[in-house]
């Protein structure tokens, strides 16, 4: 099974999810945290194909808590399935959500990405393989003088003006997917994502870290520390990052993110 092959079947899971917005049924998760009836056919429908094509392999999905179990059991590599990633644009009609497919062994190693309302496909490997289809142009980053960085709305109420302070002249703003975040860097239209208030999942980071890295992007903490996907920093009950997620261009990092890390923890809520 090659990577185009998966990334058919993802585009095709993608489709169907679209097609059955129309019989939607949405219920809540949690405060503010909602999944709908495609949510979870379409884990039980990803899950069950990868598992049937990797079968010594671990299959970890977003509705199948039972599976969160697993992880800290493997030995080898483990697939982290997120069936609708930005699941509040899909219940709006909004376009920015995804299916998103990470396969992880110490650290993410290749992952996909398909925006159904969008028709993009994006795929990753961490040896530097990174493509698009429709292909969107080269992988570039922006200019010196271009400072949009993704910042979430709530983020930016609690840390933007610590933020503004050093890096004078940033431009926030945010759209639903994690994922698709990531890609606005990846492809050249911010030079880097900020996700700062430790909630993310692993389902979450594992297809868009890969591509990422891919890309040649760093993906760190505010102390430049690798993003881990193994041991204390993970929770275990329910595979969040304890660590804060940056995602971003080199030069641009290397120039800010020590005194990112200063301006942030003066205002991290206790």
């Amino acid at each position: 099974m090659n990577e185009r092959d998966i990334g058919t079947f993802v585009r095709e899971m993608g489709d169907r999810g679209l097609a059955l917005r129309s019989q939607m049924e949405v219920f809540a998760k949690g405060e503010d945290d909602f999944v709908t009836n495609v949510d979870r056919m379409l884990d039980r429908w990803l899950s069950q194909q990868f598992q049937q094509w990797f079968p010594r392999d671990m299959v970890i999905s977003e509705e199948n808590a039972d599976s969160f179990t697993q992880w800290g059991d493997r030995t080898g590599d483990c697939w982290l399935i997120d069936p609708i990633d930005g699941t509040d644009d899909f219940i709006h009609g909004r376009s920015h959500y995804a299916v998103m497919v990470g396969r992880v062994a110490e650290e993410p190693i290749e992952g996909w990405i398909y925006a159904p309302a969008l028709q993009t496909l994006t795929y990753g490997h961490c040896s530097g393989v990174v493509w698009q289809e429709p292909e969107p142009g080269p992988l570039q980053q922006p200019a010196a003088g271009d400072r949009p960085v993704i910042l979430s709305s709530k983020d930016e109420r609690v840390y933007g003006d610590a933020i503004r302070s050093v890096i004078p002249g940033v431009n926030f703003y945010s759209l639903g997917s994690f994922g698709l975040k990531v890609l606005e860097v990846v492809f050249g239209r911010a030079q880097a994502y900020l996700y700062l208030n430790r909630r993310v999942k692993l389902w979450d980071t594992a297809a868009p870290l890969a591509i990422a890295k891919g890309a040649g992007l760093r993906c760190c903490d505010l102390s430049g520390a690798p993003i881990q996907f193994a041991g204390a920093q993970i929770v275990p009950e329910t595979l969040a990052h304890r660590q804060i997620i940056v995602i971003g261009w080199p030069d641009f990092l290397r120039q800010h993110l020590s005194h990112l890390e200063r301006a942030i923890a003066h205002c991290s809520p206790q």
